[in-house]
């Protein structure tokens, strides 16, 4: 339906349906870490920064806002609604029910959630740095921003997909960058064969930004194999 990359619009969530931290709770495993929560959230909202054409996030995603499950909050008011730019305010979570019309279906499942998932400092001030340096990578790369699917075509590959794939990790490659999100538990290994040789290192914006553990990702020349840890999203340059 889109003819050009600035035709159709990248997002992981929007002010329709619930918050991308509540999808993500209802869809993560009762027992996943906050860590881990604020980590799954720079992997979704990086699907769309890094993608083509125009990208957006809601309001306050970076800051892993939350409308306590409220997945139509237009008449919630401010209880629901409110951006928490204060950390030590939360992020908007467990503040209630959310109101019956959009949500009772989903209250059975909602209630204990609501009582048992916490996010603090730590966990919204990383997000949003993490995020930040993805932002800073998008805007100063300029095949992020290519003009014509033809530049698409040419430029954008997914050298591991299909029968190499491993489940639950992207490989891209887009001109001398690539991508690997890895959304698994465990640190994976992509091993693109015919990069060997080849010099990539870190960004060098993540390298000196606000994530830690995307800090330990790593490159071995020789065999052409990426490293990044689990719940991560690494962009190699062979500038790095």
């Amino acid at each position: 339906y889109a003819a050009a990359p600035g035709d159709a619009l990248a997002y992981a969530d929007a002010h329709d349906n619930e918050s991308l931290f509540d999808a993500l709770t209802f869809k993560l495993p009762k027992d996943t870490s906050a860590d881990d929560r604020a980590r799954m959230q720079v992997l979704a909202m990086a699907t769309a920064t890094l993608s083509q054409g125009p990208a957006l996030s809601q309001a306050g995603t970076d800051l892993l806002r939350s409308k306590s499950l409220d997945r139509n909050s237009y008449d919630s008011g401010d209880w629901f609604n409110a951006i928490h730019w204060n950390c030590a305010d939360g992020n908007g979570f467990g503040r209630g029910l959310p109101p019956a019309a959009d949500n009772e279906a989903k209250w059975p499942y909602a209630k204990p959630l609501l009582g048992a998932i916490q996010v603090g400092c730590p966990q919204i001030e990383g997000t949003s740095a993490a995020y930040q340096d993805l932002l800073r990578i998008r805007s100063t790369e300029q095949v992020f921003s290519l003009d014509t699917a033809g530049q698409v075509q040419s430029r954008l590959s997914f050298p591991l997909s299909g029968k190499d794939e491993t489940p639950g990790v992207i490989t891209m490659k887009l001109g001398d960058l690539v991508v690997v999100f890895n959304a698994t538990p465990e640190r994976q290994e992509q091993r693109v064969a015919a990069l060997a040789g080849t010099g990539y290192g870190l960004h060098p914006v993540q390298a000196a930004g606000g994530d830690a553990v995307v800090k330990t990702s790593s490159y071995a020349e020789g065999t052409g194999t990426f490293t990044v840890p689990a719940r991560t999203v690494a962009v190699f340059t062979t500038a790095g």
